[in-house]
């Protein structure tokens, strides 16, 4: 095991993570392709890393990655290693330096396992430095930013038994334990303790949750299926053979959605830097109306799925921006008077009770044809009758009509359709519908879609094989200089972006 299996969240399958722990290996037929760049984002920075801490007089040699860099990485990893050697300069006082093998915890099992091991392994991944007398043991965990919210404190646990128990060398008196944010250099504590205060907490914290690891049985498909060993006999991975329309996969098994499809038509290198989770700019990710739009989902989601069904009314809480937005004023007032709008077409008025409602489920499909894990994720799924039905909530500022055609002006409305029409959300048919609502200052529109009217289903075949066709088999993802450029939010680790401003 390695202690990254301790963090959860919708990036990690428990399922997986339990078959993995107990060492099961899938029967493959043959090997797989690999992307042509260099999919990890930390590796690169870790290469450099390691390439700094050699001792003097050692050859030094430019870190290399097994794969080509994207322009984009290259950028962000210089940025990335900056900031890590300006956060922690050398300490003449401590000389911390990095060990040359990362601590790795085993425990034999003299007696039953209830788990079936014979032995237990668990790993650690980070940079990895100790006293020069051993005594004191650091671990620093690169991420991109600091979150508002520590890591699980299991995780914390686990890693700091690692460092406390593991080889090689004599066990430390003291660990520590440290996030940095690459992005700006921060780094906050999460652990300072002697080796036995380490051993406590992970008695409190970590060995009830190595329990619950091993134990897991819940499958939570998504991007992360694309690289799973189990994917292909996964009981919970639903198959949509020919989904997106394309007549031969790419080079090898990737994942899709339509905010990705989007992000390639405007350029192939935002997409692939959005891919790699590199930092975006704040002014752009969360500008006012981002996230006056981002609150309203999110208390419209509280609203449709806490408790009993109960249908939106005008009477908006006048503090009904949810924890954890901070939005101006005018976007506050904004927000309530759309909200007030949603009442006149909130579909709680047909739910009969919580089984019928789904707030922002993840729908995954893996379209064997093209090989692609396709993700989507509706704002609202709900029962009418025996009938899903897809809901689609936008906001405006202004009252203004639409300048193209709904499916392509937002493709997620034709995937939904390519869905619904296949009869992949189940249930009967009588009533499946897309429905596409558009709250304005004015008032709320309502857009009914029909996915089984065949040029409705035509439309949005074309739009989606429009999206997936060139990025399945781009390979580069080089940039698309353009006007998009004055507002995208990687554009920072992107120099043809900045070039092609100053050239204008």
């Amino acid at each position: 095991m390695s202690v990254g299996m301790f963090k959860g969240g919708d990036f990690r399958c428990p399922a997986a993570d339990a078959l993995k722990a107990r060492g099961y290996q899938p029967v493959q037929a043959g090997r797989r392709r690999q992307e042509r760049l260099e999919q990890f984002a930390f590796g690169p920075f870790m290469a450099a890393c390691d390439a700094l801490s050699r001792p003097t007089g050692e050859p030094t040699e430019e870190p290399r990655s097994a794969k080509p860099l994207h322009d984009g990485l290259r950028q962000w990893t210089a940025h990335a290693v900056a900031s890590y050697t300006a956060a922690f300069p050398e300490d003449p006082d401590l000389l911390l330096s990095d060990v040359k093998t990362p601590w790795r915890y085993s425990h034999l099992v003299t007696g039953a396992s209830s788990s079936g091991a014979d032995e237990y392994h668990l790993t650690v991944w980070g940079r990895c430095l100790q006293s020069r007398d051993g005594t004191v043991r650091e671990l620093r965990l690169p991420v991109n930013r600091l979150g508002r919210q520590r890591p699980p404190e299991s995780f914390v646990a686990a890693a700091a038994l690692v460092l406390a128990e593991g080889a090689p060398g004599p066990p430390p008196e003291r660990v520590r334990i440290v996030e940095f944010a690459l992005l700006d250099g921060r780094v906050r504590p999460l652990f300072d303790g002697t080796r036995e205060e380490s051993l406590a907490h992970y008695r409190a914290h970590g060995r009830a949750a190595l329990t619950a690891l091993l134990d897991g049985q819940e499958y939570r498909p998504g991007a992360s299926c694309t690289d799973c060993p189990y994917a292909s006999a996964c009981p919970v991975l639903r198959r949509a053979p020919g989904l997106l329309g394309v007549d031969e996969p790419g080079r090898t098994r990737r994942w899709w959605s339509v905010t990705n499809g989007r992000n390639y038509r405007a350029c192939p290198a935002r997409d692939h830097m959005r891919r790699l989770h590199l930092p975006a700019a704040d002014d752009v990710e969360h500008a006012a109306a981002v996230d006056r739009g981002r609150a309203l989902h999110a208390y419209l989601a509280e609203r449709h799925g806490g408790g009993p069904p109960r249908p939106c009314t005008v009477k908006v809480p006048e503090q009904w921006v949810p924890e954890g937005f901070e939005l101006p004023e005018p976007e506050r007032a904004l927000g309530a008077k759309l909200l007030r709008g949603h009442a006149a077409v909130c579909p709680m008025r047909l739910v009969r009770d919580t089984t019928d409602v789904r707030n922002e489920p993840r729908v995954v499909r893996h379209d064997t044809a093209a090989d692609v894990v396709v993700v989507a994720r509706p704002d609202l799924l709900y029962r009418d009758g025996g009938a899903w039905v897809w809901r689609e909530t936008k906001t405006a500022a202004r009252d203004r009509s639409f300048d193209r055609p709904l499916l392509e002006q937002y493709p997620q409305l034709a995937l939904a359709v390519l869905l619904l029409a296949r009869g992949d959300l189940a249930g009967t048919s009588d009533r499946a519908r897309i429905e596409f609502e558009v709250l304005r200052p004015g008032g709320a529109d309502l857009e009914i879609i029909d996915p089984f009217v065949l040029e409705v289903r035509a439309a949005a075949e074309q739009v989606v094989r429009g999206l997936v066709d060139r990025w399945l088999r781009d390979e580069d993802y080089a940039p698309r200089p353009g006007p998009a450029c004055t507002r995208c939010e990687t554009a920072r680790w992107c120099s043809s972006g900045p070039a092609f401003q100053a050239a204008r």
